[in-house]
């Protein structure tokens, strides 16, 4: 077992903590880079790794990468990694905004590899993180203990992992081995014999139930494959311009400043414009898909719209769903073989964060402008959350538009806190 001692440590090397260190090493503190390391748990970079099929679009622009609306002359952005990596000149001939997920998953990868003097330590999953305490009893900072029995002791603290993937309740009876989250996808159903003639379900009517949809024809190709969705039928993003200016990084201030009824509210009419929606033209490519069958054949693909699933079991080695009619309220059993949600990620604040608030005596979370959590004002030490602030921040805070602003207020509140003015871009 070996013990280590950093300034900074960011749990998970995802899009949010990349961007925070490619933010730090511009930060014009040497310090503070050197003094930074990033865990990942898995041995390398991939962005929506279980998501990552070889179609599957950004449905964000390039110009809101990890760098350019900070520092639009950064060495770490998107057009640079083209560059470098000799592909500039295809991707501007594909004349798009959005590039596939794979090469923003590529361009993560490559930022990683650029970092000079930030640390990222792959393989390396937390087991248990302990506040530590000085001789006065204030907090001083955070034990992480990793599953090899390492040790990191740290005084500040960013959890950049994401939100607990949302598994209904109707679900939570049936065998692990039948119900596949769009977190697991790839990985679970490459364990699964590709040439078995199953009957798979999808339930839910966002994105990701819709890829699994339609990525299980070509992974599960003998397979009947039904989509699930509780509303009128599947729907797109609002994406209209004017929609658009939610994501700007200005109206984090704007959201963050209204009493929270009114956060409350506009969450809600912001919902379609990230969650429960899908990307138009994929929307399109859809239906197409679907009319094809249905005039060629073979129709092996089905969407069952304004149904819902009220119960869930397992039944003479099967799955029975027993689906609802909301306009008529039948309640008729669907058979099938494996169970995969689009369901989401728990609205809550992720596990780790609420333990350790709750180590740290805090009986609520409470998020400042620059993301802090509020540990009280005698505190050395800090957490920082990324990604999981949308009830203070705005719908944006889970996407990748805030990343580069975000990134700065955290490294501006880092470097006041260890009295370091900050250096601002050109």
């Amino acid at each position: 077992m070996t013990d280590h001692e950093v300034g900074v440590l960011a749990i998970g090397a995802g899009p949010a903590n990349l961007a925070l260190a490619a933010a730090i090493e511009e930060s014009g503190s040497p310090e503070l880079a050197g003094e930074t390391l990033l865990l990942e748990q898995s041995p390398d970079i991939k962005w929506q790794r279980n998501l990552l099929m070889p179609w599957a679009r950004s449905q964000v622009s390039f110009l809101k990468d990890l760098v350019t609306l900070r520092n639009p002359q950064s060495r770490f952005s998107f057009l640079n990694f083209l560059h470098e990596s000799g592909r500039l000149n295809e991707f501007v001939n594909l004349g798009t905004f959005n590039p596939f997920r794979w090469e923003i998953s590529d361009y993560l990868q490559w930022v990683a590899k650029s970092l000079e003097r930030v640390n990222i330590r792959y393989g390396a999953r937390a087991a248990s993180i302990e506040p530590a305490h000085g001789a006065d009893g204030l907090l001083t900072g955070w034990t992480v203990t990793l599953t090899d029995g390492d040790t990191i002791r740290c005084r500040d603290l960013v959890v950049g992992g994401g939100r607990d993937p949302h598994v209904p309740a109707v679900f939570a009876d049936l065998p692990a081995d039948r119900v596949i989250h769009s977190a697991q996808y790839r990985t679970r159903i490459a364990q699964t014999d590709r040439d078995e003639p199953l009957r798979a379900v999808v339930v839910g009517g966002a994105q990701s139930a819709a890829e699994m949809f339609m990525a299980l024809h070509e992974n599960l190709p003998s397979s009947e494959i039904t989509l699930v969705v509780r509303s009128v039928g599947p729907q797109n993003y609002q994406t209209s311009k004017f929609v658009n200016e939610l994501f700007f990084p200005s109206f984090v201030d704007r959201f963050y400043d209204s009493p929270p009824e009114i956060r409350e509210e506009l969450l809600s009419e912001m919902r379609l414009t990230n969650y429960g929606g899908m990307a138009p033209p994929f929307l399109d490519e859809l239906y197409l898909m679907l009319y094809r069958q249905k005039m060629l054949g073979p129709e092996r693909s089905r969407v069952r719209a304004m149904t819902e699933v009220v119960a869930a079991r397992e039944e003479d080695g099967a799955v029975v769903l027993d689906l609802r009619d909301r306009t008529s309220g039948k309640v008729e059993p669907l058979v099938c073989d494996l169970v995969l949600l689009g369901t989401g990620y728990d609205p809550r604040m992720p596990a780790l964060v609420r333990d350790l608030t709750a180590k740290a005596g805090r009986p609520e979370i409470t998020v400042s402008r620059c993301y802090r959590v509020d540990l009280g004002d005698a505190a050395w030490g800090a957490v920082y959350l990324q990604g999981v602030n949308e009830e203070t921040h705005g719908i944006a805070d889970s996407l990748i538009s805030v990343l580069a602003h975000r990134s700065q207020d955290i490294v501006d509140d880092l470097l006041s806190r260890r009295g370091v003015a900050p250096v601002r871009s050109a």
